[in-house]
């Protein structure tokens, strides 16, 4: 299998993702199962705008890595709250929740991978 998928291809947009504030902006990287090889589902190029989140949520069957590209956010690490920025990334694994909202002045970008158990 040969991937090639281009800049300029159009982002998914999804409002109130988990019940967050705002629009998370996801630029698809690998398109789920089949071009992960089934060993998750999500690797995504993330853009959230000053004062959007994506909203609290709980990991079955997997877990996610965010590494964050440019900008900081405020992340819940199963309700602990740490600060994110440029470098730093966090994991959550099965059965265990996370949420990152955009505390700053510019865009937030991040890489989210999920992947299977």
């Amino acid at each position: 299998m040969s991937i090639v998928r281009r800049n300029e291809e159009k982002p998914l947009v999804r409002k109130k993702l988990f019940g967050g504030e705002g629009e998370v902006e996801m630029h698809v990287i690998l398109d789920g199962e089949k071009e992960m090889y089934g060993k998750g589902r999500v690797f995504n190029h993330c853009v959230l705008a000053p004062g959007a989140e994506i909203g609290w949520h709980v990991h079955h069957g997997d877990g996610e890595c965010y590494y964050i590209l440019r900008g900081e956010g405020e992340y819940s690490d199963n309700g602990r709250i740490v600060t994110l920025r440029a470098g730093d990334m966090s994991f959550v694994g099965d059965g265990e929740g996370h949420a990152m909202k955009n505390c700053g002045s510019e865009d937030l970008e991040a890489i989210a991978l999920i992947l299977y158990k």
